[in-house]
């Protein structure tokens, strides 16, 4: 997974290789990188930060939701009183 701040921070180093009398060609340069790693990125199938985390959230919480309806289904087996 990579971060969409990676993906600025390495487009602005590159660009900051750029002669500073060139700055209009530099942004351009930047906006150019940027799309270029965002592209590569997105056909190796790496995800972003925000992803992972939504992902693992939900991963989270329907462990949650699990491991409740196992207990519940235990408790109605055993004849126990359900909580």
């Amino acid at each position: 997974m990579i971060d969409l701040k990676t993906i600025e921070a390495m487009s602005e180093r590159i660009g900051a290789l750029l002669p500073a009398d060139l700055a209009a060609l530099r942004a351009e340069f930047k906006t150019n990188v940027k799309a270029v790693l965002e592209a590569s990125l997105a056909r190796m199938d790496v995800v972003t930060r925000e992803e992972f985390d939504a992902q693992s959230a939900l991963l989270r919480r329907t462990r949650e939701k699990l491991d409740r309806l196992e207990k519940q289904i235990a408790e109605r087996e055993t004849g126990a009183p359900l909580t």
